[in-house]
């Protein structure tokens, strides 16, 4: 276990693309881990995504104290059902002036969950918050559960600059996508022993097209698997794509973080 630690510790330039900071598993150290944790290990840029209205100010709030911290705004298919009137109106707003506010997220369509709101609810909320992207000129944080068909006739149809976060689908969806501009979010899933679909796309996704992220406090990868995530273990995840493509680690690390500020729109 150390030495996998000195190897974690030893990759840095990390751009965490996916996160969820402001999540009540982080309640009781949330200053350690943001102030001192991430820095000294190497990460130095997270997009730090939220689920609804609420969280999109939570966000904002990490953005604004941690300089390397940005904000991605918007509602969460999960939450689809309890938009209130004027959430998103609100949202838009804090979008349009926030200069931390680097994209529209976590949006998309989960057909996974039963108790979620009807599928036609959640495409509309998806188009909406589609359109404000192309208004706003912002990229979008993509979740896709269970949904591929509806959320690549929408990508087609609104053609939005973004990402497929925790990307699921098939080489040949991934390829599609990419045509569409479309970048490719990969994180600790791609460690798991019965990942097969997500390292055939690690393995043939356009170096240009990927980044990679944690979805912390969820999904965190072999060897820390039912852990709670963090931005650091991003190396186990580069590790691994790294691996799979014959490549340095580090290099991969570098590439994805240019990948990620040429998506978010970010300066060096």
């Amino acid at each position: 276990m150390k030495h996998l630690e000195r190897e974690t510790a030893m990759l840095t330039n990390i751009f965490d693309t996916h996160a969820h900071y402001d999540d009540e598993a982080f309640h009781e150290d949330r200053a350690e881990v943001l102030g001192t944790t991430l820095p000294e290990g190497g990460v130095v840029r997270v997009v730090d995504c939220a689920v609804d209205l609420l969280s999109s100010v939570r966000v904002l709030d990490l953005a604004h104290e941690y300089d390397y911290v940005y904000a991605a705004l918007g509602i969460h298919p999960e939450q689809a059902g309890e938009e209130r009137k004027g959430d998103l109106d609100m949202i838009a707003e804090l979008l349009a002036k926030e200069d931390k506010a680097v994209a529209v997220g976590e949006i998309g369509l989960d057909y996974y969950w039963e108790e979620n709101a009807p599928r036609d609810t959640q495409v509309d909320l998806f188009s909406r918050q589609l359109a404000l992207s192309k208004d706003l000129g912002l990229p979008v944080i993509i979740h896709d559960r269970e949904a591929h068909g509806d959320t690549m006739e929408c990508l087609q149809k609104y053609r939005p600059a973004g990402v497929l976060h925790c990307f699921s689908g098939s080489v040949e969806m991934m390829k599609e996508a990419t045509k569409l501009g479309m970048y490719i979010g990969l994180g600790g899933v791609v460690t798991f022993k019965n990942a097969r679909k997500s390292v055939e796309v690690a393995a043939e996704v356009p170096l240009d097209k990927l980044v990679l992220e944690t979805d912390a406090p969820y999904m965190a990868p072999v060897p820390y698997r039912g852990k709670r995530n963090n931005s650091t273990y991003i190396a186990e995840v580069a590790k691994k794509i790294a691996e799979v493509r014959g490549m340095d680690p580090q290099e991969l690390i570098d590439i994805c973080n240019e990948n990620g500020k040429r998506l978010f729109q970010m300066a060096d």
